[in-house]
């Protein structure tokens, strides 16, 4: 039978001669019994590489032996990942990934917070200035053209009072050098 045509799960129960990465490795016969095989097949060879240059066959198996069967595979992640990260980073790991993932949270914290203050500041002026246009407005009178110039509506107060404001043309003459 052509091992290459067969289904995934039928695949996986065929026993073929290849060593796992670990014994490919150490260059020893893989058994049945092998702890290793598992978790590291022979097509993650590399995974294996980095492990063992990090901690060490023996350590890798003490480890697991300690670890019940159904975490196993939790754990060899795991130290696949700090033994990567150790090759990056040999003093701090994984630890120094963090520190410094924190330190950006912190610092990204301190943006939002500085965000914030310049909004409730921006809202503040905003309150201010319609509060002036307001107290302009009852100074002057409105004339009837001031309607089709200004919804009334479009502007709203943080109370939820809508100020009435007014332009007169004839007052206040818009002075600009562009046309509409």
């Amino acid at each position: 039978m052509d091992v290459g045509l067969m289904p995934a799960k039928a695949w996986a129960r065929v026993k073929i001669n290849q060593p796992c990465a670990a014994c490919r490795m150490l260059r020893r016969r893989c058994g049945s019994d092998c702890l290793l095989a598992p978790y590291f097949p022979p097509e993650e060879f590399n995974n294996f590489v980095v492990v063992h240059k990090v901690f060490g066959a023996s350590n890798v198996m003490k480890m697991l032996q300690k670890v019940e069967e159904s975490k196993r595979e939790d754990c060899v992640k795991s130290i696949v990942y700090e033994a990567n990260a150790r090759l990056r980073d040999p003093v701090y790991g994984s630890s120094g990934a963090i520190c410094h993932l924190q330190k950006q949270v912190q610092e990204l914290e301190l943006q939002l917070e500085s965000m914030r203050t310049k909004f409730l500041e921006s809202q503040e002026q905003r309150n201010q200035l319609l509060k002036i246009l307001m107290d302009f407005q009852y100074q002057c009178p409105i004339s009837p053209i001031d309607d089709v110039m200004f919804d009334r509506g479009s502007f709203f107060l943080d109370d939820g009072t809508v100020p009435v404001l007014g332009y007169n043309p004839i007052e206040f003459p818009l002075h600009c050098d562009w046309i509409l």
